[in-house]
């Protein structure tokens, strides 16, 4: 008898759910893939995926939930590459030190929570402490609280002394990143050991910074072998790097490097740009973030220093992404938010197209385009068939202006509305 029970608890184990079935209607629906709008879409979504697109009365259900909404544009979630959601400018460094270890992670789910309201479905956290970005992924994919996909990096890997470094205390503290690690074979390791622990992607600090003590953002921190040590390795693990990298030298390293996101790029040159476009590197360049810094940071207790660096990058860095977009190369957005308050972010849109790309061009930065650089296009990044149902309403028409993505009316992850502001 007992034989058969545990058989039957089996067998129930086993059975797999039935199907939720959603139907997503709004007033037209944007194809990142191929520019065009559809109007009065219908969006069939089964277990969190599209399963077929339609059109309102030629597409129906009989038994599921529906989610209409009328008088909207859908356009998909949007991505952003560059995040610290552990992060917040409006926190002293001072203030910082009294906080517990675990308070951060507490912290990020706040603002992985405001940044999904915003808009972004799907973000990728380029460094943590404690591997705090993977905690909190975790407890989102559990349904513990709620929040975008997160692509976590874990440690960012760099060297001695270096951006990724503990930059801010004495010797008598003694204090090193975990990522840290100097020569070919040390920075291989700690591949594996940040992979090992959850990081999907590998952040990597080639040159210095501006947020950081003791770096120029100009300088390259790690030889280029060491670079393509870690891209190799990570590659071969199938996990992606992303190169923190303002400084022309440690730029074109990096790209030479093999690896797949420049993050910054503040003082890319032409050598650089036509590089990036013949090797097929990404570029993640936060341009909208030194409007909060330059306003905000002094009362923020941002050191001068760093605030002189942040000023010396920015118009140089904003004129980078002009000149290499028009170049052809590929663009993603990344905002760096934790530098500013996460609900801003959504703010770069109007400075990517203030400085040359087209509302279609900026919105692909931040969906089919980031996808793709994510290596996750069956994934996110369109509303497509077989993707997953992460999609935002907005008013308006996102490709006639940027205006209406900064306002989002509704955000739906997975075919579930999680923002509603209608």
């Amino acid at each position: 008898m007992k034989a058969i029970v545990l058989v039957a608890a089996a067998a129930l184990i086993a059975a797999p759910a039935a199907a939720e079935t959603v139907l997503i209607t709004a007033e037209r629906m944007v194809d990142v893939l191929t520019g065009r709008t559809v109007e009065k879409p219908a969006i069939l979504v089964e277990d969190g995926r599209i399963r077929q697109i339609g059109t309102q009365g030629t597409l129906t259900i009989t038994d599921g939930k529906r989610i209409d909404l009328p008088g909207l544009t859908l356009v998909p979630g949007f991505i952003d590459m560059h995040v610290h959601l552990t992060g917040d400018p409006r926190i002293s460094p001072m203030d910082s030190l009294l906080k517990s270890d675990s308070y951060w992670p507490v912290l990020g789910a706040v603002q992985a929570r405001k940044m999904l309201d915003t808009g972004f479905t799907t973000v990728r956290n380029v460094g943590s402490g404690n591997f705090d970005d993977i905690a909190i992924k975790q407890a989102i994919d559990d349904g513990w609280v709620t929040g975008p996909r997160i692509v976590p990096a874990g440690y960012a890997l760099g060297a001695t002394g270096g951006h990724c470094d503990e930059t801010f205390f004495p010797p008598s503290f003694e204090r090193t990143s975990r990522g840290v690690a100097d020569g070919v074979d040390a920075l291989r390791a700690k591949v594996r050991e940040i992979r090992k622990y959850g990081a999907e992607v590998i952040k990597v600090c080639a040159t210095g910074g501006v947020f950081s003590r003791n770096t120029e953002p100009g300088q390259q921190q790690l030889r280029e072998e060491e670079l393509k040590a870690i891209a190799d390795e990570a590659h071969m693990w199938g996990v992606k790097v992303a190169a923190h990298a303002h400084g022309t030298s440690g730029i074109k390293a990096a790209i030479r490097a093999g690896i797949d996101t420049i993050e910054h790029a503040s003082l890319i040159d032409d050598e650089g740009i036509k590089l990036a476009k013949e090797r097929g590197a990404f570029l993640s360049m936060d341009i909208y973030n030194t409007d909060y810094t330059q306003s905000e940071g002094k009362k923020n207790g941002v050191l001068e220093d760093n605030l002189r660096k942040d000023r010396e990058v920015a118009d140089v860095q904003r004129e980078g992404f002009r000149r290499a977009n028009a170049a052809g190369v590929r663009m993603v957005f990344g905002s760096d938010a934790g530098v500013m308050p996460h609900d801003m972010a959504v703010n770069q849109f109007a400075v990517m197209t203030r400085f040359g790309m087209t509302p279609l061009q900026a919105l692909r930065a931040a969906t089919s385009t980031a996808a793709e650089a994510l290596g996750r296009e069956k994934d996110v990044g369109a509303i497509a068939v077989g993707r997953f149902a992460d999609m935002v309403a907005v008013s308006g028409d996102p490709l006639a202006s940027v205006d209406p993505l900064l306002g989002a009316k509704a955000v739906v992850k997975g075919g579930v509305l999680v923002t509603d502001r209608r």
